[in-house]
């Protein structure tokens, strides 16, 4: 999954980033309002985290904005922990708040549960049979026994898990599982589909020819 962080504290942002890709999302990052305003509307993520006191345009008015083209969900960053700031961010449209300083393991499970709540998921986990999608964890299972998959590997089933029966694009799966930065080959996404079904099964990910790729589970 693929996520923008808007922030101009430059070690602040740089050590979400990490932190993100650690956990295996693709990141995009941004410095000031415009610029973060500019990828929100220019790409599909599945979560922004957007600071209030930013420079050129201020968060009130990225998320806006962003709200006029998209329903991205956008959990918004502050150091002023107010009643009257928390009901302004909701009312814009913010999906979340979260008060600086904060714990970076509150942050990322705000994230999973903007995500899972954006795909329509009530549980964390995901049952397709003989195969289970733990989204707290991050982690897969097979017949109750963990399958090791990579961080973009994981990241392939969980999309098209939170899918499941719908076929996704190719273009659709390059834009959520790959950041701005990334060297998305042409047969980058073959290659983890070709290594997902090696671990869990040559019919778990279903190819419709010139459409893209299903889980029917």
């Amino acid at each position: 999954m693929r996520v923008l962080v808007v922030e101009d504290e430059h070690d602040l942002r740089h050590a979400l980033e990490k932190t993100l890709r650690e956990e295996g999302y693709a990141v995009d990052g941004a410095e000031d309002g415009e610029e973060g305003l500019y990828k929100a509307e220019s790409w599909d993520y599945d979560t922004v985290v957007l600071d209030v006191m930013l420079p050129v345009m201020d968060g009130w008015t990225v998320l806006e904005r962003l709200r006029r083209t998209k329903k991205t969900p956008v959990l918004m960053l502050t150091a002023r922990d107010s009643v009257k700031d928390r009901v302004r961010g909701l009312d814009l449209g913010s999906d979340d708040y979260l008060a600086k300083p904060f714990s970076l393991v509150e942050l990322l499970a705000r994230i999973r549960a903007l995500i899972r709540r954006s795909a329509g998921a009530a549980s964390s986990m995901i049952d397709l049979g003989d195969v289970q999608v733990d989204t707290a964890k991050r982690a897969v299972f097979q017949k109750l026994q963990p399958v090791e998959l990579t961080a973009r590997e994981y990241a392939l089933v969980e999309m098209l898990s939170f899918r499941r029966g719908k076929v996704v694009t190719r273009t659709e799966l390059y834009d959520h599982l790959f950041a701005e930065e990334d060297q998305t080959l042409s047969n980058l996404l073959d290659v983890h589909v070709c290594n997902v079904r090696k671990k869990l099964g040559k019919n778990f990910i279903l190819t419709r020819r010139g459409h893209g790729y299903v889980i029917e589970g």
